[in-house]
């Protein structure tokens, strides 16, 4: 069962940043490229940095400890097409950011919001 389940406002995640969260026991890292929102699984595949405390420049996210980069929007590293972060579907509902878990590996960022 897919659920959408909130995880910041949008005055937490402005522009041009990335932040963490951990919900449901996992690190999810969400980033705001230009008001599109996009999260990713938190931690780098490298050493388990910290994706959501890294530097977003465009789409891509650079994990803070060894500069592994991610493409927010797709989840994929940078140089090996091998390596890929999951990524969780990102909606904004009256100034709340929400991610819907599933068991696909695609981007589907910019979702319309929580079915009723």
């Amino acid at each position: 069962m897919t659920d959408w389940t909130p995880i910041a406002t949008v005055s937490e995640c402005p522009a041009g940043t990335s932040i963490e969260r951990v919900v449901n026991n996992h690190v999810v890292a969400l980033a705001n490229t230009n008001g599109h929102y996009h999260a990713i699984d938190g931690l780098c595949p490298h050493q388990g940095g910290p994706l959501g405390k890294g530097f977003l420049c465009g789409t891509v996210l650079t994990c803070p400890w060894h500069g592994w980069q991610f493409d927010v929007v797709s989840g994929r590293h940078k140089l090996s097409p091998t390596v890929s972060q999951k990524v969780y579907e990102v909606c904004e509902q009256n100034g709340i950011l929400s991610i819907r878990y599933s068991d696909a590996h695609s981007a589907l960022s910019d979702a319309k919001g929580p079915k009723e």
